[in-house]
């Protein structure tokens, strides 16, 4: 099979490329799937120069979401058989197959193409996660989603706005925000490379955001600080911006707000009754329509440098695709 491997690292993909593998062989607990569509993540692009907390034996197949059909399934798997149609999250996922773990594969929600269903799993994950599992959040109160243009802001203000959340959605460049407007229209959009305290404050009578989703960090972490709500969430969910920040306990005392750590993967390792339950609920929110994942582009195979440059670039709204399969 093809399998798309960095072989070498670099920082300019010269190390990446399509090399014809075995076909792997699911062990226990083991689902291979025949994939369809691969979504592309940041970490990737960090794998390939060797950046990214995961540094796995070269050569190495890159690929997390995916899309596809069960080809065979390892001893002591009971939940998915050969011939379902699901989405799995996990490693290998660039290559005509991938193997992984039963508890990260899900049956694919009807009703979604396969490059959709590639771009729903970590995702949404996420941001059910974040929003639901961490933070509890209500109806009706205010959830200022940072980097809304990104996978995980994206997925984030798509499923605040279905839960009932009054949603402001952030970002620097406008046509991006003006994207998200087009898709999910949230209450407020700020373009918040002047800074967004002020904003925030005004739009919510000086109480400020219920919750907050910051992918960022950094200085977006500090502002965050300063227009979070009495008793208010902010959940951290990585750290894309330009420092890893710390923070005056003092402040926390004030406004009695709570600072929340979000690592979705690890949290379904630990609690696999809750990620099962959390899976099960995007299913039925994706079936009925609450939510819709955003495809910004799809690429053939053999085009996979045009989806790393998208990603490289910073020009998408949402998630890139790599198309593998049917």
């Amino acid at each position: 099979m093809k399998a798309l491997q960095v072989n070498s690292l670099s920082d300019d993909l010269s190390g990446v490329g399509i090399n014809e593998v075995p076909v792997p062989t699911p062990g226990a607990g083991q689902v291979l799937i025949r994939v369809f569509s691969a979504s592309l993540n940041f970490p990737d692009l960090l794998m390939t120069r060797g950046l990214y907390q995961m540094k796995p034996d070269m050569p190495f197949t890159l690929g997390g979401d995916c899309s596809g059909e069960v080809a065979a399934v390892g001893e002591g798997v009971s939940r998915i058989k050969v011939g379902d149609r699901v989405t799995g999250i996990g490693v290998g996922a660039f290559a005509d197959y991938v193997v992984l773990p039963e508890a990260t594969v899900d049956p694919m929600p009807a009703g979604l193409s396969n490059d959709e269903a590639a771009a729903f799993g970590a995702a949404y994950l996420t941001a059910y996660v974040a929003l639901v599992e961490r933070a509890r959040i209500q109806p009706g109160e205010v959830a200022l989603i940072h980097g809304a243009a990104g996978g995980m802001g994206l997925a984030a203000t798509d499923l605040a706005r279905a839960l009932g959340a009054r949603v402001i959605a952030t970002g620097i460049e406008d046509h991006k925000l003006e994207k998200v407007d087009a898709l999910y229209a949230p209450s407020l959009l700020i373009n918040s490379r002047e800074g967004f305290k002020d904003k925030v404050k005004d739009a919510t009578g000086g109480k400020g955001a219920d919750v907050i989703f910051d992918p960022v960090n950094g200085d977006v972490f500090d502002e965050s600080v300063r227009c979070i709500n009495f008793c208010g969430r902010i959940l951290v969910v990585g750290f894309v911006g330009n420092r890893i920040t710390s923070l005056p306990t003092n402040l926390t005392m004030i406004k009695c707000f709570s600072v929340v750590g979000v690592r979705a993967g690890e949290y379904g390792r630990r609690f696999p009754d809750r990620r099962r339950a959390v899976s099960q609920e995007l299913k039925r929110l994706a079936e009925d329509k609450a939510i819709q994942p955003h495809v910004h582009a799809s690429f053939d195979f053999d085009d996979w440098r045009s989806a790393f440059a998208s990603m490289q670039q910073q020009d998408a709204v949402g998630k890139v695709v790599i198309r593998l399969g049917e």
